[in-house]
């Protein structure tokens, strides 16, 4: 461990030391802490640094909204290239840097490293060997917690290490990867508790979410997304109990959790088969809905079904951000239907649902006859999620749109076989996702209180990156076609348009170091946006740019 890192740590518990002494002088002073054995206690644990990005959606609301503010929509187009980080691998990169106390914690599919976050300098690489089928690569981050990074990997482990030092504390499988399963979602981590599950519908699994313990990766408990017999919602997949044993409903982007409350928040993804659904009759419960969990005991809540019986592989992606107006809790979600729904936290009601992109025929039953449906396979809002502006009561979406696809189903049901071992992809039809060139990006502006757009950019590639928001009212973000863009958020106005000649399809993310703000961008070629299958795509190994102003 480099003298620089414990250097910031200490300065870091220092500070954090004198404020707290200082919140404590002033209280007991002030007569709110009146004594230990009293009734009231005001102190209350430090809070992250407001320069800090230690989730994947910044914060567990998955608002995505950064305070910072020393970058405007003034001096936006200064912003130059100050380090980046190439990682060693060939992989997708789809996944979002973290930071905390001036340390960048970037993952890739089997590398993890800490970076000084203001120079990009390596402190330390901890490399991930398989131990056991590992075939699946897309991995979208860590999450950081107690100086601890946890993450999950494509073997199914869910491993932690020492932010210090790199050191593996301790690894655990939590699923089969010979059943289909890999983890891409990164973890959600608060007090004692992870929170995470595998991906692997289009593998023929039937997803579920789980708490482990921080201190050991113990199993505290799982809540199955496709209910088990007996569980409530089994009635909903038909007579024939097979059709939830590989029914889909897998996790593959990040979850949100309502802190004052204790509730879990979970996105339930498409049901499968994709497209050959004769098999499940029914509604097919809790796919493509949001869930609400007791944290504490994965008690199912309550639960809103968004599309029921999906046969358009229209996963539910995201359930943030968590926002409030004029006192109301409300919960937003998007996915690849290219709609965005708000739902009221007591009601559990959809206040309302607007469309984020072209749609046609995604509410058409399928036959044998191919049908054309916008969004298509790869359109609406992947793995990246809206973005919400506390200052401009504003929701961002990104999306790709006018992505359309020729769907139809199978005459047989695909192999169960085939799709735990990679060789087909259990959708019981054709992959047929249109030519990128016809797709276009689309990073629209909403009211968070009705849903009315404000604004809309309308980009020449897809939208799948990162977007956030600042206090001073900019929207980061970058573009398949291999830009970073940055927008005036109040009017939706594109300031800025960097070509990298690098797809950006991972996090963009904003923090502070040494009191200095920066943009992270990751980049680089993808999963199933990949040069091999679309040469318009430019991008190589997973790539972490770090852009800042000039120094004065």
């Amino acid at each position: 461990m480099s003298a620089y890192v414990f250097h910031v740590r200490a300065t870091a518990l220092r500070t954090i030391a004198a404020i707290s002494f200082f919140i404590l002088a002033l209280a007991t002073l002030s007569g709110t802490i009146r004594d230990l054995g009293g009734v009231a206690l005001a102190a209350t644990p430090p809070q992250a640094d407001i320069g800090d990005w230690t989730y994947a959606d910044h914060d567990f609301n998955g608002t995505r909204y950064s305070p910072l503010n020393q970058i405007t929509p003034g001096n936006v187009k200064q912003l130059a290239k100050v380090c980046s980080y190439t990682f060693p691998e060939k992989v997708p990169s789809e996944s979002a840097p973290i930071v905390s106390a001036g340390v960048m914690y970037a993952t890739s599919d089997h590398y993890t490293v800490a970076l000084d976050a203001a120079d990009c300098h390596v402190l330390w690489s901890y490399q991930w060997v398989a131990r056991d089928t590992d075939s699946v690569h897309p991995h979208r981050g860590a999450a950081y917690a107690n100086g601890k990074i946890i993450r999950g990997t494509g073997d199914d482990y869910l491993i932690e290490l020492d932010a210090e030092t790199g050191k593996l504390l301790w690894a655990t499988q939590i699923a089969d990867p010979k059943k289909g399963y890999f983890i891409s979602m990164p973890a959600l981590v608060t007090g004692d508790m992870i929170y995470i599950g595998p991906a692997g519908s289009e593998r023929a699994g039937s997803g579920w979410i789980g708490a482990f313990k921080l201190s050991d990766g113990e199993q505290v408990w799982k809540f199955n997304i496709i209910p088990q017999d007996e569980e409530p919602g089994a009635d909903t997949w038909g007579p024939d109990p097979q059709a939830r044993e590989h029914a889909g409903g897998a996790l593959w982007t990040p979850q949100s959790y309502d802190s004052e409350k204790g509730i879990l928040y979970v996105a339930g993804g498409n049901p499968a088969p994709d497209f050959w659904d004769d098999a499940r009759p029914g509604v097919n419960l809790y796919t493509n809905s949001m869930i609400a969990l007791d944290a504490k005991t994965g008690r199912l809540l309550w639960y809103n079904q968004f599309i029921p019986h999906d046969v358009d592989d229209y996963d539910i992606t995201h359930v943030n951000p968590i926002f409030k107006v004029n006192s109301r809790t409300m919960i937003a979600s998007s996915g690849k239907d290219g709609v965005l729904r708000a739902v009221d936290a007591e009601t559990h009601k959809v206040v309302y649902s607007v469309p984020f992109t072209t749609q046609l025929n995604s509410e058409v039953p399928l036959s044998h006859t191919p049908i054309k449906v916008c969004p298509g396979i790869l359109g609406g809002n992947e793995w990246n999620s809206a973005a919400y502006s506390p200052k401009l009561s504003m929701i961002v979406v990104p999306s790709g749109d006018l992505w359309c696809s020729m769907n139809q189903k199978d005459e047989e049901p695909p192999s169960v076989e085939k799709a735990n071992a990679g060789e087909k992809n259990y959708f019981g039809g054709p992959i047929d996702h249109g030519p990128l060139s016809e797709a276009r990006g689309r990073l629209t502006g909403f009211d968070a209180a009705t849903g009315k757009e404000r604004w809309r950019y309308a980009a020449p590639s897809p939208l799948v990156a990162g977007v956030t928001i600042t206090a001073s009212n900019l929207v980061f973000t970058g573009e398949i076609g291999g830009f970073f863009d940055a927008l005036d958020a109040q009017l939706g106005k594109l300031l800025l348009h960097m070509d990298l000649s690098d797809s950006v399809q991972g996090g963009v993310i904003t923090y502070s170091a040494h009191n200095v703000q920066y943009v992270a961008v990751t980049s680089g070629d993808g999963g199933v946006i990949r040069h091999e299958t679309m040469p318009e795509v430019t991008g190589g190994n997973p790539t972490v740019t770090v852009f800042g102003l000039p120094k004065k």
